[in-house]
């Protein structure tokens, strides 16, 4: 009998949604008083798992390169736009398909746009936490470009653009439903969060990383009603046709994903989410506090009012606040993103390229 090709295990559509098995006890909780909705939910798992994906989505190519990190280019012109993703799920968030692309789309309008890939981490990296994220791989790949870039981050990739601003010179800096004040967060939640992490943290120290099964399970406690109501939906939705591919698309992100290296992950549930070192001003990199409210370069927030994973409550505060009624992913590729987020950010940007002065000497304003 001659071996055919393996498939690989994150190609694997049986392993989606991560991790199954809590999906289904979900499942089997959710829906116990109404076996229609059970076979609805079975129904929209099946179809999710064979839906057929068509060619493997492409991200921009590769301008510089930092250990394993990249920094990939999506065309443009001007003084440089990065956007820092989470390092939780993958980067495509930001180009998830043609027509919901924030990345391609900034591009067409004339702006020169990358994107920060922070690749997958080897054992070797399992030492490696938030901060050296930031010195070891963002600022260096920073200091290749020719000019201080425009710093957008998305997520936990907010807080860490942030961090890297207090660091070294940039254009501007925006916040896309980014976390800060973690004391922001329900109490009930913080708790949740708490226990997870309590639980998981002797395996994921010993294997040197925290798996994305473990980040998806505090996903999915948020709500656990929806996690499952939307694969009822997906099983009355037309196959192949437009809401459809989006869903799988989106599903496909938020169960995909590389392991954060065991310092990180410890970094964000025991000094973010348990003692709030952002908020309370009591973090430190490479000797810098790191203190946004003291940047010199234009800063703006856009906040989530809809948003069940980073609550609007945990924001920055920045001076620009733009509130948008949307949720955390809706307002990326949602039906209204380009209303909401797209135009207003693309104009940000402009305002910011338009009154930028000579190169910044200073990461930071002059005390007074």
């Amino acid at each position: 009998m001659r071996d055919g090709p393996v498939t690989p295990f994150y190609a694997a559509p049986q392993h989606g949604p991560r991790p199954l098995p809590l999906f289904l006890e979900m499942l089997r909780t959710e829906t116990a008083a109404s076996p229609d909705r059970l076979r609805a939910a079975l129904a929209g798992l099946a179809a999710y798992q064979a839906a057929d994906r068509g060619a493997k989505r492409r991200l921009g190519g590769v301008r510089h390169r930092r250990g394993r990190a990249r920094l990939r280019n999506y065309g443009g012109a001007g003084p440089p736009v990065i956007f820092i993703p989470s390092l939780i799920n993958p980067p495509f968030i930001l180009d998830l398909t043609r027509r919901q692309s924030l990345l391609r789309w900034l591009a067409q309008q004339g702006h020169r746009t990358l994107l920060l890939d922070w690749g997958t981490p080897d054992a070797a990296a399992r030492d490696m936490d938030i901060a050296d994220h930031v010195t070891q791989l963002l600022l260096p790949l920073i200091r290749r470009l020719a000019e201080p870039p425009i710093l957008i981050g998305y997520c936990l990739g907010g807080t860490i653009a942030a961090a890297a601003a207090c660091l070294t010179p940039v254009a501007g800096l925006a916040m896309i439903a980014a976390p800060w004040q973690f004391d922001g967060f329900d109490t009930g939640a913080r708790a949740r969060i708490a226990e997870l992490w309590a639980a998981a943290r002797p395996a994921c120290k010993a294997m040197g990383f925290v798996p994305m099964e473990v980040l998806q399970t505090g996903f999915w406690q948020l709500d656990p009603a929806r996690t499952i109501s939307k694969y009822e939906a997906f099983a009355a939705m037309p196959p192949g046709g437009d809401a459809a591919r989006t869903f799988v698309a989106l599903e496909d992100w938020a169960n995909a994903g590389a392991p954060l290296t065991f310092a990180a992950g410890a970094e964000m549930f025991e000094s973010l989410f348990a003692n709030n070192i952002t908020g309370a001003g009591g973090w430190t990199i490479a000797g810098t506090a790191i203190d946004p409210g003291g940047l010199a370069c234009p800063t703006i927030d856009f906040v989530s009012m809809h948003d069940r994973i980073v609550p609007a409550a945990s924001a920055i505060g920045f001076a620009d606040r733009r509130e948008l009624a949307a949720g955390h992913v809706g307002m990326i590729v949602g039906s209204g993103a380009r209303a909401q987020l797209w135009q207003p950010l693309a104009d940000w940007i402009s305002r910011t390229r338009a009154g930028r002065e000579a190169p910044h000497h200073s990461a930071r304003r002059s005390p007074p």
